[in-house]
């Protein structure tokens, strides 16, 4: 993680929280697609260290989430 940039370092904080939420709602719930998206964004910003690629993969899976519930 790239702790020059503010920028990256707060997106982490506020992925990682929204990502820890996911998993603990997916655990709860015992829902796969929830638990797998609460990992991945708990996951990226410690091996993203630039602020469009951890913006696009979060908004990519959360997309990719949202579809597949409103679709099946």
């Amino acid at each position: 993680m790239n702790l020059d940039n503010p920028g990256v370092l707060f997106s982490g904080l506020i992925l990682g929280a929204i990502g820890m939420g996911m998993f603990i709602y997916g655990k709860k719930q015992q829902r796969l697609d929830c638990l797998a998206v609460g990992v991945a964004l708990s996951v990226l910003p410690m091996v993203a260290h630039s602020l469009l690629v951890i913006w696009g993969v979060a908004g990519a899976c959360l997309g990719g989430m949202y579809a597949k519930s409103r679709v099946g």
